[in-house]
This record gives C-alpha cells, sequence and structure tokens, in this order.
C-alpha cells in the first residue's frame, strides 16, 4: 500500500509539471494558438501550476504537499526532521516525469513542426539566457532562498486568520513574482525535481527536432535550489 502522503506528492507534481511545462508549450511551439503569447503569460501559468498542484497533492493525502526537493530539504533542516526526504524526492522526481511525458502527448502534432531546437529543450527543462555559471547559479540559489523564506512568511503563525486556500493562493503569486522579477536569467527552475524529470524524459523522447539535454547545465537547477532552501533554512532557524 503507497502511503497516502507519497501518493499526495506523485500527483501533485504531476499536476505542477502538466501545468507548467504545458503553458511553455504553448508559448514556443509552433502551430499553437497560444505561440509567442509571452513571458507574462508563461509566469502566470507557472503560478496557476503551482496552485492547483498544491491542492492536488493536499486532496490526495499530503498535507505538506512540498512538490519540490529543494522545499522539501528547507523545512526539513528549518523543523529538524529528515525523515521525508527519502521517500519525497524520488516521488516528487517520477510526478515530474509523468508530468513531462503527458506535455508531449498533449502537444503530439506540434513536435513535428519547425520548432527550434532550444525551444523544445525550454519546454522540458530550463536554460540561462546568458551563459555563465557562478550568476546563474546565483540566480537559482537566490530564487529559491526566496521561495522558501516566502513560504515560511506566508504560512507564519503571526498570519492569524490565514485559510490554507488563501495560503496556497499566496505562494502561487509568490512563484509569480520570483518568476516576473528574477525569472529571466535562468528560467527560475527553483525546484530540483521541476528540471531533472522533465530533462530525463527530454532525453529519452523521440522528439522531432530536438537537439541535446543540455547535461553540462543540468547541474545547476538541481544543486543551487537545494543550497539556497538549505541556507533559508538555516537562517530561519537562527533568527526565530
Amino acid at each position: 500500500m503507497i502511503p497516502a502522503e507519497l501518493v499526495g506528492e506523485f500527483l501533485g507534481t504531476f499536476v505542477l509539471i502538466l501545468l507548467g511545462n504545458g503553458v511553455v508549450a504553448g508559448v514556443l511551439t509552433k502551430k499553437s494558438k497560444a505561440e509567442g503569447a509571452g513571458w507574462m503569460v508563461i509566469t502566470t501559468g507557472w503560478a496557476f501550476a503551482v496552485m492547483m498542484g498544491v491542492f492536488i497533492a493536499k486532496a490526495f493525502g499530503s498535507p505538506s504537499a512540498h512538490l519540490n526537493p529543494a522545499v522539501t530539504l528547507g523545512f526539513a533542516i528549518l523543523d529538524n526532521d529528515y525523515s521525508k526526504i527519502l521517500s519525497f524526492i524520488p516521488t516528487q522526481i517520477l510526478g515530474a516525469s509523468l508530468g513531462a511525458i503527458f506535455v508531449y502527448l498533449h502537444y503530439f502534432p506540434h513536435w513535428k513542426e519547425a520548432n527550434d531546437k532550444s525551444a523544445i529543450l525550454a519546454v522540458f527543462s530550463t536554460e540561462p539566457a546568458i551563459s555563465h555559471k557562478p550568476s546563474n547559479f546565483f540566480s537559482e540559489f537566490l530564487g529559491t532562498f526566496l521561495l522558501i523564506l516566502g513560504i515560511y512568511a506566508i504560512f507564519h503563525p503571526s498570519m492569524t486568520g490565514l485559510t490554507a486556500h488563501i495560503g496556497t493562493f499566496l505562494v502561487g503569486i509568490l512563484v509569480w513574482a520570483i518568476g516576473l522579477s528574477m525569472g529571466g536569467t535562468t528560467g527560475y527552475a527553483i525546484n530540483p525535481a521541476r528540471d531533472l524529470g522533465p530533462r530525463i524524459i527530454h532525453s529519452i523522447l523521440p522528439i522531432h527536432g530536438k537537439g541535446d539535454s543540455n547535461w553540462k547545465y543540468a547541474w545547476i537547477p538541481v544543486i543551487a535550489p537545494l543550497c539556497g532552501a538549505a541556507v533559508a533554512g538555516i537562517l530561519i532557524k537562527l533568527v526565530q
């Protein structure tokens, strides 16, 4: 019997990627009705994807609704409880991978159009606007640091009267703000599962016209968010 928490994490992350990578596919693939809709549409779509992913995760048994290994790590440090790391993180990566497969299936006829290989990769994973690894690392680090700080603040006990539904909405707004203000540098993965799972799927699927999966860069959207979350968790503990 699969624990309900893992079912929730899996389905929530699946929905997160289906809607999040789905909006990117809509904007970037040829002959999509959303083609060329732009960054505002992508960041808004991702904000809604986070909200719906969290709602799904909670409804199916994960009250934590992390959907993100960095969030799992950050709050493990903050709560001094590391029991969820070994089960949550693989589950989140699997959910993200399945979400990427369904994005591929949903946009199936569009892959045969004249899509740029970098646009195809962007549907599945992130890449920097300007390749400069120290800056790229810092962008992902800082974005995730702010994510953990923001989630902690939203659900802080001082926020009296805040319902879980409004809190989830505000987390979506937080992700929207990070995307609008900081996401233009690296595409704001701020979530190792969001980048790694779909990147693996990109490397496996027979997508017409795809290039390589840029594994030389792939460590940054995995390691930098984990580092940013860890530092945020430590900082919050120190100032509490």
